[in-house]
């Protein structure tokens, strides 16, 4: 790759009518990287929107197939990136190569799952209801539904995956899979390996003939409102915080044509730990849970955040092997300044909050971050109180004692949604748990049973969603193959000739797609 140019994606060409410009930062030592980016304009802003609204309609007519191909075809230029591309990624993140190196192979991975779906079919959800004509007391037309992408996207880069969560990421590859085309905000902690992606991106679209327009790129702080406001925008995908993205849902909502934001905001994702658990295996358990609370530094938004236990001896000395193991846990660098700087502000207010104490950790000091672990009375959370709900973005977490079973229901109760809830559990256990379970399921977006959390496959079963405010909308989810779905909506069709229906809901269906033909699923053509 040649010289980074460091100019907005509009079109299918480069833009820089702006006069300020950004610098990228080294994550460790803060000194600027080479080159520096223009910051959007709200007419480039504007440009970018009206090429993706210009691209639209003709990128959603390609067949499932052509979209399948140009996704492989991303995942191919992003698998083919060098040396270089690594090296830029691990200095604007501070994280090693080798979490580079497995985060690029699960972008790509999921692009490629993504072309698996449309070539499998069953995303168009094709349902056919066929005529009656001699039903009474009145004749039955023929209908039939499917679902076709939404329009235009804006799509929001993450601060805590470079790579699954911004460019090519997760959102990018739903909505395009789904027939939308995209218009991408990247991310100011990692804008050049933003513009090493979004050439991967525009080569691929070369290679497959894809409309001009079919993805786009601005940069630069404000941009986001001016998006997001955007009459051509149709739908937002987000990952961030939960102040961040529930600014854009307020936006989207206050449109003159409202829009759906599909956010990823704030979890603290419980972890249960139940009696005959921590009798059995507590030192063990411990140790995992310590490394899962300062996997990557803390920075996934899976990271347990909250470990709620039953009072007994088997919990009191849990709570004294866990305290050692955050203990000797060392300092991390974390993605950016800012990061850091609220990761401070969220230990401040963990120290300064009365009913809250630290258990373990050095003080915080420095520009790395230290490991911490508190325990909060459990009244706290039984009363709602706001500080024990909300996330501390890094290596940190807090322990809550319940009396007993009750007090435990009591509790998850009082929870607000989360990504995911964990039970730590022995057989001996699992009739305390199927009494937890119907409490979880609608608190929670995926369960797990003695596992961590922090790790999310990327898979057709995955949900990474869950009740707000761990995203704004439950019903989907931004990892695993149902997330085209945020980007879809339901057409139905009335008496159309199969020359003017999509090739889903055609008689002959010559795709061979699933469909659920008047009650039945079926692949069989229909003549």
């Amino acid at each position: 790759m040649s010289a980074l140019l460091g100019l907005n994606y509009i079109g299918g060409t480069r833009s820089g009518a702006g006069e300020v410009l950004l610098h990228s930062l080294d994550a460790t030592t803060g000194e600027a990287l080479p080159g520096a980016f223009r910051q959007a304009t709200a007419a480039e802003v504007d440009a970018a929107a009206r090429a993706a609204e210009a691209a639209y309609p003709s990128y959603r007519q390609l067949s499932a197939l052509r979209r399948a191909e140009f996704l492989d075809a991303i995942a191919a230029e992003l698998d083919a990136l060098g040396e270089d591309f690594i090296a830029t990624v691990c200095r604007e993140t501070a994280l090693p190569a080798a979490r580079i190196q497995g985060e690029r192979g699960r972008t790509s991975g999921q692009l490629r799952l993504f072309a698996q779906v449309l070539r499998r079919g069953d995303f168009h959800g094709a349902r056919i209801d066929r005529a009656q004509p001699q039903r009474q007391p009145l004749p039955r037309p023929d209908l039939r539904q499917c679902q076709l992408g939404l329009g235009p996207v804006a799509v929001f880069g993450a601060s805590n995956f470079p790579l699954a969560f911004s460019t090519a990421g997760g959102d990018t590859a739903a909505a395009l899979a789904a027939g939308c085309t995209v218009v991408f905000k990247a991310h100011s902690g990692h804008m050049a390996t933003s513009e090493w992606v979004a050439d991967a991106i525009l080569r691929a679209a070369e290679q497959t003939g894809m409309p001009q327009g079919v993805f786009n790129m601005v940069y630069g702080g404000g941009v986001g409102e001016w998006l997001v406001k955007h009459p051509a925008i149709q739908a937002v995908g987000f990952t961030g915080s939960l102040k961040g993205g529930r600014a854009l849902c307020d936006m989207a909502a206050a449109r003159p044509q409202p829009i759906p934001v599909f956010a990823e905001m704030s979890s603290i994702n419980p972890v249960i730990l139940l009696p005959e658990a921590l009798a059995t295996r507590g030192e063990q358990v411990a140790g995992e849970l310590a490394a899962s609370v300062v996997l990557g530094c803390g920075q996934f938004c899976t990271n347990p955040g909250l470990v709620i236990g039953m009072r007994s001896p088997a919990f009191s000395a849990f709570i004294e092997q866990f305290a050692a193991r955050m203990a000797d846990q060392p300092t991390q660098t974390m993605l950016n300044a800012g990061t850091l700087k609220s990761y401070v502000a969220g230990l401040t207010r963990l120290h300064a909050h009365p009913g809250i104490r630290h258990l373990a950790g050095q003080p915080q000091q420095g520009n790395q971050a230290q490991p911490q672990l508190f325990q909060a009375d459990v009244g706290l959370l039984l009363e709602g109180d706001e500080l024990l709900q909300e996330e501390v973005f890094g290596p940190t977490t807090v322990l809550v004692e319940v009396a007993d079973l009750a007090q435990l229901r009591q509790a998850l109760n009082s929870l607000h949604g989360q990504l995911t809830a964990t039970l730590i559990a022995e057989p001996g256990d699992l009739a305390s748990a199927t009494t937890l379970l119907p409490l979880l399921e609608q608190k929670v977006g995926r369960l797990l049973l003695n596992g961590y959390p922090t790790g999310v496959e990327v898979c057709d079963a995955m949900v990474h969603g869950g009740p707000y405010p761990a995203t704004s909308d439950a019903r989907g989810t931004s990892v695993g193959s149902l997330a085209i779905a945020r980007f879809q909506r339901p057409v139905c069709y009335q008496n159309l000739p199969d020359a003017l229906l999509p090739a889903a809901l055609q008689n002959a269906n010559p795709l061979g797609i699933q469909r659920l033909v008047d009650g039945v699923n079926t692949r069989e053509a229909l003549d």
